[in-house]
């Protein structure tokens, strides 16, 4: 007879409900008439069966009234019923943005939208700036991390992640440092509603706006960093491009530059990621989406990503990669005082290992020394093609980078430039660049004062990436000895694979990537490909959570 009661008493509840929502000119229910979680529990059971039964946006509207009540409950239900109610504010949160994403992917911007026949007002708060014009908005947990990423980080709290997407800006010069593919930004959304109000869909940043306050309690919003980076990721041709380029394409070159993956933080450390010969910032998937989804790191650093064509010899590259950064920096920081244009971190792969080191490395007159018999001020040349001399074989250490870690790079060259493949390769990769052109006349006017070693490099191989990472390059011989400069704390990171004569990775020998004087040295059983491994990634965050 109890249980027959209890029956009857919840069949009466859902008649009340079904009055109190069912209607679509009926607002949602007054805070008196609330009844504690069994009233939300019952609207979302209801949600849940429209999905099955009723078009789009009467189901839709369901999950509407069902997150409304949910949210009235979380801020002045009962106590022991607001955790309940907050993860009911959640899951029909998400009921309702299925319903809505699928018929709505693209033009969200702050308005009020209609969910059968009842009004919903879209509430944007403390977006990124870079998110410019009407958002394409995506369900995170619909988004696919890519295998070569790792796993699918989400810190869970409250609300549904989001991966909201722009179009780049173009009106001014900063717009450059966002991706050309669009910019990608993780949101949390959640629904509001008070009595008297209409309500609210709610799209917050939930880095800018880390928490919510309900009944006066402070709670974690969720952040998902992975979906917005996958998204973007699944986007770009970058790779493709890159490899064309080496091989003597030229729309790699229009690319050229450095991309914020995050909103510019005048308070965060810099790390920018240079990768190798033939590669892209997409060999930085995996350690990318890794840092992204550790707190401690996400707080005290913002990544940024170099793309740069890696035809070029060693320093025309080298040059390249100081004016895109240069470049950069310029824009956000003007000034030069910026906290996060100190103790910056360089992170380079092979190519852009060696690159990293120069970065940080004082040249003196070494590097020319190996050119000419003569000092650069008694070279023949017209002064524009000496000033583009000094440029590329003088430079001074960037006193902005504390750090700097080397992954499996060839700082005294690679044998595989002695190759089959590797001669092969120096006979497609002829890069026609205005430094090369430039040295070219200088060597023509000079040629009686220009060294010997270096005229016959020149003359059989050319000069290119390739042939200037082999180890009897005469210029790449010195540059190689130019270390760290003082108060530049570096890393090697290794791979050693078993059987390899000699001992290496199979592209890079284990001598030629290590360094004296390193803060440490990890050797480990990988491939050249070893920004991929794990044990690297590990290694790379360790390095990073001590304290500069």
């Amino acid at each position: 007879m109890k249980r027959d009661v209890t029956l009857f008493g919840r069949a009466i509840t859902l008649i009340l409900l079904a009055g109190q929502f069912g209607c679509a000119s009926q607002p949602p229910p007054r805070s008196s008439e609330l009844r504690g979680s069994d009233n939300v529990a019952l609207a979302a059971a209801r949600a849940q069966r429209a999905d099955h039964r009723l078009p789009d946006d009467l189901a839709a509207r369901r999950w509407l009234d069902c997150a409304a009540l949910a949210y009235a409950n979380a801020e002045k239900g009962p106590a022991q019923q607001r955790d309940a109610a907050r993860r009911e504010v959640t899951v029909c949160t998400r009921g309702l943005l299925a319903h809505l994403l699928s018929g709505r992917s693209d033009g969200w911007r702050a308005t009020t939208v209609h969910v059968a026949g009842k009004s919903l007002r879209v509430d944007m708060r403390n977006l990124s700036v870079d998110l410019t014009g009407p958002m394409q908005l995506r369900l995170s947990d619909t988004v696919r991390v890519p295998a070569s990423a790792g796993a699918h980080f989400v810190t869970p709290g409250f609300g549904v992640p989001l991966v909201a997407r722009t179009d780049r800006c173009s009106d001014q010069p900063r717009c450059k440092l966002l991706p050309a593919e669009g910019v990608y930004r993780a949101l949390t959304a959640w629904v509001e509603w008070r009595e008297g109000q209409v309500p609210r869909l709610v799209l917050a940043d939930p880095q800018r706006q880390p928490t919510i306050q309900l009944a006066g309690e402070s709670y974690p919003l969720t952040l998902d960093l992975s979906a917005p980076y996958a998204s973007l990721i699944a986007s770009t041709r970058l790779q493709r491009l890159a490899v064309w380029d080496l091989l003597g394409g030229r729309r790699l070159r229009a690319r050229q530059g450095v991309f914020l993956l995050q909103d510019y933080d005048p308070e965060k450390a810099i790390i920018v990621m240079i990768h190798g010969l033939g590669g892209s910032p997409l060999i930085w998937t995996r350690l990318t989406n890794r840092l992204l989804a550790t707190p401690e790191l996400r707080k005290r650093y913002q990544i940024w990503h170099v793309v740069y064509e890696t035809n070029a010899p060693l320093l025309v590259d080298r040059r390249r990669v100081r004016e895109l950064l240069d470049r950069a920096l310029a824009q956000l920081d003007p000034q030069g005082k910026q906290r996060s244009r100190r103790d910056m971190v360089l992170i380079g792969h092979s190519l852009g290992g060696v690159i990293a080191r120069l970065l940080v490395a004082n040249s003196g007159d070494v590097v020319w020394k190996a050119v000419s018999t003569l000092p650069l001020q008694r070279v023949q040349g017209t002064p524009a093609d000496l000033a583009m001399m000094d440029k590329v074989f003088h430079f001074t250490a960037d006193p902005g980078v504390g750090k700097a870690i080397f992954l499996a790079a060839p700082h005294h060259g690679s044998p595989l430039t002695g190759h089959f493949i590797g001669r092969l390769a120096m006979r497609i990769v002829r890069p026609e660049d205005p430094e090369l052109k430039a040295l070219r006349r200088v060597i023509k006017a000079n040629r009686s004062d220009i060294r010997p070693a270096l005229l016959k490099a020149y003359g059989l191989h050319g000069l290119s990436s390739i042939s200037t990472l082999s180890s009897g390059q005469p210029v790449s011989r010195v540059g190689a000895g130019l270390l760290p400069a003082a108060g530049t704390r570096y890393y090697t990171i290794a791979g050693n694979l078993p059987g390899e004569d000699p001992p290496g990775d199979g592209v890079v020998p284990l001598a030629s990537a290590l360094l004296p004087g390193a803060q440490s040295t990890t050797v480990l059983q990988s491939g050249h490909k070893i920004y991929a491994n794990d044990q690297a990634i590990s290694a790379i965050v360790d390095i990073l959570r001590r304290e500069p």
